[in-house]
């Protein structure tokens, strides 16, 4: 929960100092514009001239979670959940794609070496590897 916190504050904090449809995962910056555009009204309404950081924000949200509109915390859901969804690709990608790290690059050494020499015998590569480095963010 604490990550999902943290999460949700840095998002918003970004969301702050700017003033879709899921693919996949969402981008941190597409999380920030969905909330922007769902959530900027609820913020401005309900977190007028909080000072950014430590997650007073999301706080403020929570505090006000009965008030804010049906839109903005279905968004707000959906961008934790993506999040997250991206967040667990990033981490299992490794065990994903063992076999394909194995099978085509063997010889390359350095973990983001790999993720290029995946990404770019893309074809060669299995279903669920190519899903697991979509899903993480990286194509």
């Amino acid at each position: 929960m604490k990550t999902r916190r943290t999460i949700a504050a840095t998002l918003l904090i970004g969301l702050a100092l700017t003033g879709a449809t899921r693919a996949e995962t969402l981008s941190y910056a597409d999380a920030v514009t969905n909330l922007a555009q769902d959530c900027g009204a609820d913020i401005k309404k309900f977190c007028h001239g909080l000072n950014l950081g430590n997650g007073r924000i999301a706080d403020c949200l929570q505090k006000n979670a009965a008030k804010i509109s049906p839109v903005c915390v279905g968004t707000i859901t959906t961008v934790l959940t993506s999040i997250s969804q991206r967040e667990q690709a990033q981490a299992a990608y490794v065990g994903v794609c063992k076999h394909d790290i194995a099978q085509l690059c063997s010889s390359v050494k350095g973990d983001g070496y790999r993720l290029a020499c995946l990404i770019k015998a893309e074809r060669r590569v299995g279903k669920a590897c190519n899903q697991a480095i979509t899903d993480a963010g990286w194509r």
